[in-house]
């Protein structure tokens, strides 16, 4: 009889797991940083190598913080998106231009739109690895106290916005003044 019933309750198991994987985001990759304080940066300004740009530049307010590069087909995807955001929404996006040509970088902004308060340029990719970067794009969320609230894998999509940034940024908020699109809470 056990010969029957072990091969059954083994099916059984793996059905019951195989059911349950059928309804998870193959995409979602979980972050540690979500909920700690986002790591301090400062590297050169993608635009003017003199200045620096760093955590300290979205000090005390809701920001994103969008890593792009010339060479990222999402990137490329996502781009009029956020310059609309940029233009609507009221949230200072800076950017982190990840392991790219600063020329190539220069001219995408100059051609495409510039959506971003300002671009550090990571070169290296040091900050990028600090920030457990997987690859471009990925968008984060960062709260008034320098805590990372949200991160996003791959382009942000108005869709995204509204289902995952949104909530976040109105329960940040809370009753202090907040930076939301026109029209939208």
């Amino acid at each position: 009889m056990w010969r029957y019933v072990i091969p059954v309750a083994v099916f059984a198991v793996l059905a019951v797991f195989l059911y349950r994987g059928l309804y998870l985001n193959p995409g979602y990759i979980p972050s540690p940083l979500v909920g700690k304080p986002a790591p301090e940066f400062s590297l050169p300004d993608l635009e003017n190598l003199d200045r620096q740009v760093g955590s300290r530049d979205y000090e005390g307010q809701v920001a994103l913080l969008n890593v792009w590069a010339t060479w990222c087909v999402g990137c490329r995807q996502e781009h009029p998106f956020l310059v609309e955001l940029a233009r609507s929404s009221g949230v200072p996006i800076y950017g982190l231009n990840w392991k790219d040509d600063r020329d190539k970088a220069l001219e995408w902004l100059d051609t495409l739109g510039d959506p971003y308060v300002a671009s550090a340029f990571d070169v290296e990719g040091d900050v990028a690895i600090d920030w457990g970067v997987y690859g471009a794009p990925e968008t984060f969320l960062i709260g008034r106290d320098g805590t990372i609230l949200h991160k996003h894998i791959a382009p942000l999509t108005p869709e995204i916005w509204r289902r995952d940034f949104l909530p976040k940024i109105a329960e940040e908020c809370g009753s202090l003044p907040c930076p939301l699109a026109e029209g939208e809470e």
